[in-house]
């Protein structure tokens, strides 16, 4: 039988954490390692327990989610942290991933998103609501039309949609019934993003961006 996915749920609501608690346990593959109401607390519970994957607020009194995050990287970089919020604001999304965050989901997301989610940072990509990952390759691109970033490296408007597509985690062939395009085709212009960004999958483009400074953490 496959290891489940051990997870550590962190928010200062006992009633989320309670909600979370009842969803992943109906999940065959998770389990609860453990939940605690702080950021201090999180840092603690993860050198105790060992999750695959911890649940993170964001904002909590005391310690923050953010500084908690960064924190869990830094003392155990294997751990995956998975921001769950109710803040969609700029600020608080890059923050997140700049501190190590692996995927960032809204809680007015469904709950199929949040399971998804989980699934698929325990496995080491990245996960993004999809209005955040289009914001997130929006201001990647926007960056990169300007000089600033990629030097002369431009995606033309297809591929900039494309891409954008790909970041959502769309499939190829989902790709061409949006775009209405050949499989084909979306499969030629995946490549050669990848190849003029030298980036060869979402999670690569997700973290490059993030790693090089390309995002800017400052509300315009």
């Amino acid at each position: 039988m496959p290891q489940k996915i051990r997870l550590l749920l962190v928010d200062d609501h006992e009633i989320v954490r309670t909600g979370l608690r009842m969803l992943f346990q109906a999940e065959s593959d998770m389990e609860i390692a453990g939940e605690v109401g702080s950021g201090d607390e999180a840092t603690a519970a993860v050198e105790s327990l060992s999750p695959d994957v911890v649940i993170m607020d964001v904002a909590m009194p005391g310690m923050s989610g953010i500084e908690a995050t960064r924190r869990i990287k830094k003392a155990s970089p294997q751990t995956v942290v998975l921001a769950l919020t109710m803040y969609e604001d700029e600020q608080y999304f890059f923050e997140m991933l700049r501190a190590g965050a692996s995927g960032y989901v809204p809680k007015r997301a469904a709950a199929d998103d949040l399971v998804s989610a989980i699934r698929v940072v325990s496995q080491g990509n990245v996960f993004l609501y999809p209005p955040l990952a289009r914001l997130l390759v929006a201001d990647y691109l926007q960056r990169d039309d300007t000089g600033r970033s990629r030097g002369e490296q431009i995606l033309t408007p297809r591929e900039q949609e494309v891409l954008a597509y790909i970041a959502e985690g769309h499939t190829s062939r989902e790709i061409a019934e949006i775009l209405v395009i050949s499989i084909k085709t979306v499969d030629r212009h995946r490549e050669n993003i990848m190849n003029k960004l030298d980036l060869h999958n979402r999670a690569a483009l997700v973290k490059y961006a993030i790693e090089k400074g390309f995002i800017s953490i400052e509300q315009s």
